[in-house]
C-alpha cells in the first residue's frame, strides 16, 4: 500500500514538472518564434517627451531630433561595419571577402531592431555562430567571445528595451546554450571564460530589463493620471449638472407652487363661483401639483448616484403608462383642447419602456397641439397590432393666432429619440387642411415578420 502511494506521488510530481516544462517551452515559442519577423517599427520620439527633455531646442531642430534614437542605432551599425571590414584588416582576398560578409552580417541586426526586434536577435545569433565556426578555420586558438558576441550583446539589450523584460532571460539562455554547443562542435577555445562572460551579459540584460520595466511603469502612471483627470472632470461636470438641477428646481418649484396656491384660492375670492370656473382652477392646481411631484422625482435621480433611492416602493408606480391616458385626456380637455381617443385591437400589457414612450409621445403631441394650434380639435388613435403598437395623433388647424412659445422645438426631437431607441418608425408633418399629424410605430416582437405585419396594420 505504501509503495502504491509513493508511486502515485512520484507520478504526480512528474506530471507537475512536465506541465512546468511545457509552459516554459510554450512561452519561449510564443516570444521568440511566433511572429519573430513581424513588422514592429519604432515610432519617433513624442513631441511632449522631447520638449520635456530638451526644452531649449528650436522647433526645426526638434523635428529632426525626434529621429535621434534611429540615427544613433544607424551610426552604431555603420561603426560596426567599418570596424569589422576596414582596410586595416590585412590578409588574402578570400579573408577580406569573409571579413566583409561577416561585417555586413553583424551590422544589419542593430538596424533591424528598429523594425523587427525578435528577428534581429535571430540574425545576430546567426552572425555569432558564423564567426564562431569561421574562427575554427582561421585561428584554432582564438576565443569564441569575439566582436560578433559584443555586437550580439548590444542587439539583445536593444531588443529588451523594445519588447518586454522577460525576453532578457530567454535570449540569455538561447545565446549561451547555442554558443556552447557550436563552440564544442567546432572545437574553438574560450569555453573557460564562459562564467564571467555569462555573468557580465546577465548584468547587462537585467539592467536593460530594469530600464524597460521602469519605462513601462512610468507609462502606466501617465495613463492612470490621465484616467484620473478624466474621471475628476466628469465628476465635476456631474456636480455642476446637479447644481443646475437644484437651482432649476428652486426656480420652477417656486412658480409652480404659486400657481397651485393661486388656483386653489381663486374660487374663494369670488362669490358664487361658476362650477365650470371652479373645475378649471381645480384642474390647474392638480396639474401644478403633478408637475411639482415629477420635478422632485427627476431632481432626486440627478442628485443621487442610486436612482432607486428616490423611487417609491413600487419602482413602476412613478412612471406613467397607457392606462394613465384617460387622466391625461381629462387634463388636456380642461386646458381647452377638444380631444377624442380611439383604441383599436386587443388591449394588452406592453413592456414598460414601450408603455412609457407611447405615453410621452401622446403627451408631447397634445402639448404641441395646445401650444401651436389653439382652438383646434385633436384625435388620438392607438392601435394594438401584431408586433407592436401604432400611435396617431392628429389635430386640426388653429382657430386663433398662437402665442410665441420660447424654448420650444425639442418636442419632436425627443419623440424621435424615443422611437429610434425602441427600433420603431415615426413621421411628423403638416396635414392638407393646415393641421399637424404625428404617427409612430413601436415594435414589441423581435421577429421581422411580426414587425412587418404590425407596420402594415398600423
Amino acid at each position: 500500500m505504501v509503495c502504491v502511494n509513493e508511486t502515485t506521488q512520484t507520478q504526480g510530481h512528474l506530471r507537475s514538472e512536465a506541465r512546468i516544462v511545457h509552459g516554459v517551452l510554450h512561452t519561449l515559442r510564443q516570444d521568440l518564434f511566433v511572429g519573430a519577423f513581424a513588422f514592429r517599427p519604432l515610432p519617433p520620439v513624442d513631441d511632449a517627451k522631447l520638449s520635456r527633455w530638451l526644452p531649449w531646442l528650436p522647433a526645426r531642430a526638434g523635428r529632426l531630433a525626434r529621429w535621434l534614437p534611429h540615427s544613433a542605432v544607424a551610426f552604431l551599425s555603420a561603426c560596426v561595419f567599418l570596424g569589422s571590414a576596414g582596410p586595416g584588416n590585412g590578409g588574402s582576398s578570400a579573408r577580406q571577402m569573409l571579413d566583409v560578409m561577416l561585417a555586413l552580417l553583424m551590422a544589419v541586426p542593430p538596424v533591424l531592431v528598429l523594425f523587427r526586434p525578435v528577428g534581429a536577435f535571430w540574425l545576430s545569433v546567426l552572425a555569432f555562430a558564423v564567426e564562431t565556426v569561421g574562427v575554427r578555420f582561421l585561428s584554432p586558438y582564438a576565443s569564441v567571445w569575439g566582436s560578433a558576441f559584443v555586437v550580439h550583446l548590444i542587439v539583445m539589450a536593444l531588443v529588451v528595451l523594445r519588447t518586454r523584460p522577460r525576453l532578457a532571460v530567454e535570449m540569455w539562455v538561447v545565446t549561451f546554450g547555442l554558443g556552447t554547443v557550436v563552440a564544442v562542435l567546432a572545437g574553438v577555445g574560450g569555453l573557460s571564460d564562459m562564467p564571467p562572460v555569462a555573468f557580465f551579459s546577465g548584468v547587462v540584460l537585467v539592467s536593460a530589463a530594469a530600464v524597460r520595466a521602469w519605462r513601462e511603469e512610468r507609462r502606466q502612471v501617465v495613463v492612470t493620471r490621465s484616467v484620473t483627470a478624466e474621471e475628476r472632470s466628469r465628476r465635476t461636470l456631474l456636480e455642476e449638472r446637479a447644481l443646475i438641477a437644484r437651482e432649476l428646481h428652486d426656480v420652477v418649484a417656486h412658480h409652480m407652487s404659486v400657481i397651485a396656491i393661486q388656483a386653489e384660492a381663486a374660487p374663494y375670492r369670488v362669490a358664487d363661483t361658476p362650477p365650470e370656473l371652479a373645475k378649471s382652477f381645480a384642474t390647474i392646481r392638480e396639474n401644478a401639483v403633478a408637475a411639482l411631484t415629477e420635478l422632485r422625482r427627476i431632481l432626486g435621480v440627478v442628485r443621487s448616484e442610486d436612482p432607486e433611492a428616490f423611487a417609491e416602493r413600487d419602482p413602476e408606480a412613478p412612471q406613467p403608462t397607457l392606462a394613465s391616458l384617460d387622466a391625461l385626456m381629462e387634463s388636456v380637455r380642461g386646458a381647452g383642447l377638444t380631444v377624442e381617443s380611439v383604441i383599436t385591437g386587443s388591449v394588452r400589457p406592453l413592456p414598460q419602456g414601450v408603455e412609457l414612450s407611447a405615453y410621452r409621445i401622446v403627451q408631447e403631441a397634445l402639448s404641441n397641439a395646445l401650444r401651436h394650434s389653439p382652438g383646434a380639435d385633436a384625435q388620438v388613435e392607438i392601435s394594438y397590432v401584431l408586433g407592436g403598437i401604432g400611435l396617431r395623433i392628429v389635430n386640426g388647424p388653429p382657430s386663433r393666432l398662437a402665442k410665441p412659445s420660447p424654448g420650444a422645438g425639442h418636442g419632436l426631437l425627443g419623440m424621435r429619440e424615443r422611437v429610434q431607441m425602441l427600433g420603431g418608425e415615426m413621421t411628423a408633418d403638416r396635414t392638407a387642411d393646415g393641421g399637424f399629424e404625428v404617427a409612430a410605430f413601436l415594435p414589441v416582437a423581435n421577429t421581422a415578420g411580426d414587425t412587418a405585419q404590425g407596420r402594415s396594420a398600423a
